[in-house]
């Protein structure tokens, strides 16, 4: 029988999205060959673990998935199947504000996810997820598949980095910086992304998003460092400048704030179409995929029913079950944000 073990993925590749769709797909079809209605019901329990812009993004499309395949089965009703987005804080999307998170949560709430606030995923194996709350108040939930959107640990590269020079990394494994991205003391390291703490004017170091407009402006800015010493000017000091937030839930579902403006629903969900329409490469890819996300809304279509890659029933050499989890569950998530 196929069994899915338990994961922790993040669809930031074609491939993540291909094998957390698999997932999905084999846990339904598991669930129409189980008799046992408990069991049943574990196939059908999907854990989002982290409500940060990633979560709520999985959790909604896990339970759209789910309606979409209501005629694919016949010894179960796929919108049967429970998403609990699991959160240690008090509230969902925690870098928005308090208003849109709450229409969030309403969103998430008519999909039918069930939000758990203030528990925090301890222990999992193949056949259950363990929450544990403030009080130490441990709840085994049966669920088997779960998917880690939490938790963010920078490149090891930071570690070696901070090692060669001398210098200490945060509980998130990030090394600071300079105000113009070098390395204290070694001028000519240059370093950026999400594994550094950028000084600040007033000598304290922050931790900015681990976005990939973060990224590209250091990445720029550091370009223009390496310029400014070629010619003999002095380094600028590098300055983040937020453009806005966007994060999707479902279908014509969406929260944004762009300069101070706060949108839900629609309207967002089409500047979130946008963004991502116009960072693609290419007038024609552009047409093309809009084509087909204009089809897809109107048809409800899903594209094949297939379940592609290795079963998790499958063993190595060694006769141990194979499993795509990867190495470190703390895996980068992402977040949609405006570029510059």
């Amino acid at each position: 029988m196929y069994v899915n073990l338990v994961f922790a993925l993040v669809a930031v590749t074609l491939e993540g999205a291909l094998t957390l769709r698999g997932r999905v797909l084999g846990a339904s079809e598991a669930a129409e060959l189980e008799p046992d209605i408990e069991r049943r019901r574990a196939w059908l329990t999907f854990v989002v673990a982290g409500a940060g812009p990633t979560g709520v993004e999985m959790a909604g499309q896990i339970a759209e998935i789910a309606h979409d395949l209501r005629s694919d089965f016949r010894s179960f009703d796929p919108s049967e199947a429970r998403v609990l987005l699991v959160d240690p804080g008090d509230r969902i999307l925690n870098a928005f504000p308090p208003s849109l998170s709450a229409r969030a949560l309403r969103s998430l709430e008519r999909l039918g996810i069930s939000v758990v606030l203030g528990r925090t995923v301890t222990d999992l194996d193949r056949r259950s997820v363990t929450l544990r709350g403030p009080n130490d108040a441990a709840a085994r939930i049966p669920a088997r598949t779960v998917i880690w959107a939490a938790g963010v640990i920078a490149s090891g590269l930071a570690g070696v980095l901070a090692q060669r020079a001398g210098l200490e990394v945060d509980p998130g494994g990030r090394v600071e910086v300079l105000e113009d991205l070098s390395l204290p003391g070694h001028p000519e390291v240059l370093a950026i992304g999400d594994m550094v703490r950028v000084r600040q004017a007033d000598g304290t170091a922050i931790a900015l998003p681990g976005l990939a407009p973060v990224a590209m402006q250091e990445g720029r800015h550091a370009a223009g460092v390496v310029r400014d010493r070629m010619n003999g000017r002095p380094a600028r000091r590098y300055h983040y400048r937020d453009t806005g937030n966007l994060a999707t839930i479902g279908r014509a579902r969406a929260v944004a704030e762009i300069k101070g403006f706060r949108l839900s629903g629609l309207v967002a969900w089409v500047i979130w179409q946008t963004v991502h329409l116009w960072y693609l490469i290419g007038f024609e890819n552009r047409i093309l995929v809009l084509t087909r996300w204009t089809f897809s809304f109107i048809t409800h279509g899903r594209g094949g029913r297939l379940i592609t890659g290795q079963p998790e029933g499958s063993t190595t050499g060694s006769g141990e079950p194979t499993s795509l989890t990867p190495g470190n569950p703390q895996y980068p998530g992402t977040q949609h944000h405006l570029a510059a």
